[in-house]
């Protein structure tokens, strides 16, 4: 069992961080900074396959657990992520049991799932035995779910009836969208929805996510109090913009005692 999945297991609580840029450098300090997993987005970001099998990589050489959030409903793009061995996979944008379902299947070998055999970087490219990667990936592999709709909230109750599903990941910013107040996050309406959701998740015993670009402490106190398990905070462009604009303003200052 990967490491991420044994904390999982134990209950323990996690953070990460996001990248959203192809460049190995940035991996490979997260690789070095110590979060318990970096979250790699195939979703949002322009990341091709070569960048996210050499970001994937450089993770693995610096011991810390990748998990990837694929593309909504493409099957073959969650193929190509999974023969590249990451220790997780997420699947956004999850509404009904149905959905999730399929989701899950598309990990798991016949006869649990339809996932289509071809591993290479998964098994080192023959190196490792085949059938015992088969036989490993239904309990190693950590699949995660993200609820980000009042529909995926209403339906969750059947959703977390499916036992392959390791952990669940609010998309807070995407929740208040499907209520008609995109971007009020800490509305009532909101909060509601997604206090109801952690209720269903914690009486059925199962691992809960949250997102967010933002690194503010207060907020990261806010969703741990709430019993959020696993919290993603940060991410690689914001972190550089926010840098980048506070030394272009200081240097703009500094320049006004030389003019």
């Amino acid at each position: 069992m990967n490491v991420l999945k044994e904390k999982i297991k134990a209950g323990k609580k996690i953070i990460g961080t996001h990248l959203t840029m192809g460049d190995t450098f940035i991996a490979d300090i997260y690789g070095m900074m110590g979060y318990d997993f970096v979250w790699v987005d195939t979703e949002h970001s322009p990341m091709d396959y070569g960048k996210l099998l050499t970001n994937l990589t450089v993770l693995k050489a610096n011991k810390t657990p990748a998990v990837v959030r694929v593309q909504v409903d493409n099957y073959n793009h969650t193929k190509k992520v999974l023969e590249m061995g990451p220790d997780g996979i997420i699947f956004p944008m999850v509404d009904t049991a149905e959905y999730a379902d399929k989701c899950v299947k598309s990990t798991l070998y016949p006869p649990l799932g339809t996932r289509g055999s071809g591993p290479l970087r998964a098994i080192r490219y023959g190196m490792d035995d085949m059938m015992e990667y088969v036989a490993d990936q239904v309990d190693n592999l950590c699949r995660f779910i993200q609820i980000e709709s009042i529909t995926a909230v209403k339906n969750l109750p059947e959703i977390v009836k499916n036992p392959y599903i390791d952990g669940y990941i609010f998309g807070p910013f995407d929740m208040s969208g499907s209520i008609g107040r995109l971007g009020d996050v800490y509305c009532e309406e909101n909060m509601s929805l997604i206090k109801e959701a952690i209720k269903i998740l914690k009486d059925n015993g199962k691992f809960i996510g949250m997102s967010m670009t933002s690194t503010d402490e207060k907020e990261q106190r806010f969703w741990l109090d709430l019993g959020v398990d696993m919290v993603s905070s940060g991410a690689d462009f914001d972190y550089i913009m926010r840098e980048s604009r506070k030394n272009v303003t200081q240097l703009r200052r500094v320049l006004k005692d030389y003019e």
